[in-house]
C-alpha cells in the first residue's frame, strides 16, 4: 500500500504527524508513505524511517508573490509532481484549505476531516471521503485517529511512538561544535511576544546553571531571537548558538541534559527525541496542542501561566 500525507505546517504540526506514521506502518505490513511538507520543514518527514518520498511546497513564499512566473513555474512543477504517482489513500490531516489544495492535486481516493471536525470546513470540497474526529482530542490522537479510519486499522493499543529511535546515528555528520559534556538548552523563541517568558527569568536560570556546571545553551531562528539570546548571554554564562537548520538542532537537543523551552516546534522535537524538561505557556493551553512524550520517555512537565524561574529550577532538580 502506498499513501499519501499532507501536513504541511508549522513544525510543532509536523512532528505531531510521526506517531500516526509509526502507527500505520506497524498495523500495515509493506506500507510505503510519501508526505507534502512545507520545504523549512521538510526534514521532520525524512527522520521517520517509514517515509519514502517527500514532497517540499512553499505556500507560505508563495503566496507573497502568487503572480511571479517563477512561483507559477514551482506550483506547477510541485502538481506535477503529486499528480504524477497513483495512491491507494491520499490523508489531509491538516483540514485547511490550503492543505485541500494539494490533497486535490494527488491521485487516489482522499481522505480528510468532516464539516465538525476541520479547522476549516471549507476544505471538505477536496475529499471523497469524510471521517469524523473530536475536535476535544490532542493534536496527536486527532492525527493518529483520522490516518487509522482512513486506513482501517485501530490505533487504540498501539503505545505512543514518533518513530525516532537511533535518530542521531542516521542523521549526516555535519555538525561541528564543540559543546560542554553537559549542558541544558533553552528554546526561548515563539511565534508571539505574548508567548515569550521574561529575560530575566531566562538569565536567573542561566546563573543556576552556571552553579551546577550545566550551561544554557540558546539557539535562535530570527533577529529577535537572536538579540535576546546575546542580552541573556551578556548577564549570565549563556552560550549562543550559530544559525542551525533543523537536522543540527535535532542533534544538539538529543545531546541536553534537559530542555527548557516555550510554546515552540522544537519543544516538540525535543519530546519526540525523548528528552525531559520544562516546557512553558503563559497564554496558551496545553492540553490540545501541549508537549506530549512517549508512554516510557522521561516527561516534558508543562506549566501554565506565570511561571517563576524558581519553579522551573525546582523542576530541572527532578531530573538531575
Amino acid at each position: 500500500m502506498r499513501i499519501l500525507i499532507v501536513k504541511t505546517s508549522s513544525l510543532g504540526d509536523v512532528v505531531h504527524m510521526l506517531p500516526a506514521i509509526t502507527d500505520a506502518a506497524r498495523a500495515i505490513p509493506n506500507l510505503t508513505v510519501d508526505w507534502v511538507v512545507e520545504e523549512n520543514f521538510q526534514a521532520v518527514p525524512s527522520w521517520h524511517p517509514n517515509v519514502n518520498q517527500i514532497f517540499p511546497v512553499a505556500i507560505r513564499r508563495w503566496r507573497k508573490c502568487l503572480l511571479s512566473p517563477t512561483t507559477f513555474k514551482e506550483i506547477k512543477n510541485s502538481r506535477n509532481q503529486i499528480r504524477a504517482i497513483e495512491y491507494d489513500a491520499i490523508i489531509d490531516s491538516q483540514g485547511l484549505f490550503k492543505s485541500s489544495i494539494l490533497t486535490h492535486w494527488a491521485n487516489g481516493p482522499r481522505f480528510g476531516y468532516d464539516k465538525n471536525s476541520a479547522r476549516e470546513p471549507m476544505s471538505r470540497w477536496a475529499y471523497d471521503q469524510h471521517l469524523n474526529v473530536s475536535r476535544e482530542l490532542h493534536a496527536i490522537e486527532r492525527n493518529r485517529q483520522i490516518t487509522s479510519k482512513a486506513l482501517g486499522y485501530s490505533s487504540a493499543e498501539l503505545a505512543l511512538s514518533y518513530g525516532l529511535d537511533n535518530l542521531i546515528e542516521r542523521l549526516p555528520a555535519t555538525l561541528e561544535l564543540k559543546l560542554p559534556e553537559n549542558y541544558v538548552i533553552g528554546l526561548h523563541g515563539t511565534s508571539r511576544p505574548d508567548k515569550e517568558w521574561a529575560e530575566k527569568n531566562w538569565t536567573e536560570l542561566s546563573t543556576w546553571l552556571d552553579q551546577q556546571a550545566t550551561p544554557l545553551i540558546l539557539p535562535w531562528g530570527n533577529q529577535r531571537e537572536h538579540d535576546r539570546a546575546h542580552r541573556i548571554a551578556e548577564n549570565s554564562n549563556a552560550v549562543v548558538l550559530p544559525k542551525l537548520d533543523l537536522n543540527s538542532l535535532a542533534q544538539i537537543i538529543s545531546g541536553a541534559s534537559a530542555v527548557v523551552g516555550m510554546d515552540t516546534g522544537l519543544m516538540h522535537i525535543a519530546a519526540a527525541l525523548a528528552k525531559p524538561g520544562v516546557a512553558i505557556y503563559p497564554v496558551t493551553q496545553p492540553a490540545l496542542t501541549g508537549v506530549c512524550s512517549e508512554t516510557q520517555a522521561p516527561a516534558i512537565t508543562n506549566f501554565e501561566g506565570l511561571v517563576s524561574s524558581e519553579m522551573v529550577i525546582e523542576q530541572l532538580k527532578v531530573y538531575s
